[in-house]
């Protein structure tokens, strides 16, 4: 069965070995087949994976005069290493996604975080020009955007903040919650025309402030977003995990808001640790029949990746 999946980290490691490397003859990483990245090309085409997305992710502890350079880099891992893969295909609008070719993986470019921005909307115009089609404003840390689920101060947007989301209006641009404070949250409901939490669990499942509460999984699918579960087992549960410790959190969202506004975000390639029998994109068909087993197969069909054509699309695959 087909997947869409709304956020890896794969291109923090692709670039992270460049720099640690240096040379192209010494790579430890390759992203047909390396070993160490869970969303290699290999693995998602084992996994069936259709529509992969890959989040820019600068590291907190960066200088501010590197970021945007370190942003660059992992854009032009996308382009060098991703989409130089035969079976890989850009997409630049989420339209394209019907438009695949049945042996074809859709590449999304996004952005996690606008800390490469810093004040500068002429480089998230730039990013908007390269193809980022999502943007989370924060990862934990604050920003000159909002506040992170990590900060304190437990305030809203900045007034660039607020410029920052008019200008991902004006290009048509998802805005993702996932990593935002409360606060952050409640304006980005008010003031974003397309919402999405890409990878995120249910809070009143697990009290982990990177789960979405209630009222917050609410407003989201009432504002036409959608809630795609993350995999990381300390938003899970804790102790070690296994797939059908998933399901707590997909039956409370189903109950909540129905079966429409769910579904898959692994964050493969940012997490330390696995859920049992899901370790990388390779072993998502273990997830599909897990599904399958548990709510048949037209949900499951939903979840993997109907909801996310349903709610961003309004087509379906090939």
């Amino acid at each position: 069965m087909k997947i869409i999946d709304t956020h890896c980290d794969a291109l923090l490691k692709l670039q992270t070995d460049r720099r640690r490397t240096y040379t192209f003859e010494n790579r430890m990483l390759e992203f047909k087949d390396g070993a160490g990245i869970e969303t290699n090309a290999d693995r998602l085409l084992e996994g069936q994976v259709r529509v992969q997305f890959f989040a820019i992710f600068i590291p907190p502890l960066l200088p501010d005069n590197e970021k945007w350079q370190h942003a660059l880099e992992q854009v032009d891992c996308f382009y060098d290493e991703v989409l130089s893969q035969e079976n890989f295909v850009h997409i630049r609008s989420f339209d394209e996604i019907s438009q695949l070719d049945e042996n074809k993986i859709g590449a999304v470019l996004t952005l996690e975080g606008a800390d490469a921005v810093g004040n500068d909307l002429v480089k998230l115009r730039t990013l908007f020009r390269l193809g980022v089609l999502s943007v989370g404003l924060t990862w934990n840390n604050g920003n000159l955007v909002a506040d992170g689920v990590g900060e304190t101060r437990n305030t809203g947007l900045t007034e660039f903040g607020l410029g920052f989301i008019e200008c991902c209006n004006n290009h048509d641009v998802l805005l993702d919650i996932s990593h935002l404070n409360p606060e952050g949250v409640d304006v980005v409901m008010e003031r974003a025309n397309r919402v999405i939490a890409t990878h995120s669990n249910a809070r009143e499942v697990f009290d982990h402030p990177r789960n979405l509460c209630d009222d917050q999984i609410r407003t989201l699918v009432s504002k036409g977003g959608m809630i795609n579960i993350v995999f990381n087992p300390p938003f899970i549960t804790e102790g070690s995990v296994r797939l059908e410790d998933l399901f707590p959190h997909i039956d409370h969202i189903v109950d909540l808001v129905g079966e429409d506004a769910i579904g898959l975000g692994s964050d493969f390639d940012g997490i330390a640790s696995h859920i049992e029998g899901l370790e990388n994109a390779g072993a998502y068909q273990n997830l599909v029949e897990a599904l399958i087993e548990r709510y048949g197969e037209d949900f499951a069909r939903k979840m993997t990746h109907g909801n996310f054509l349903s709610n961003y699309v309004e087509k379906d695959l090939s």
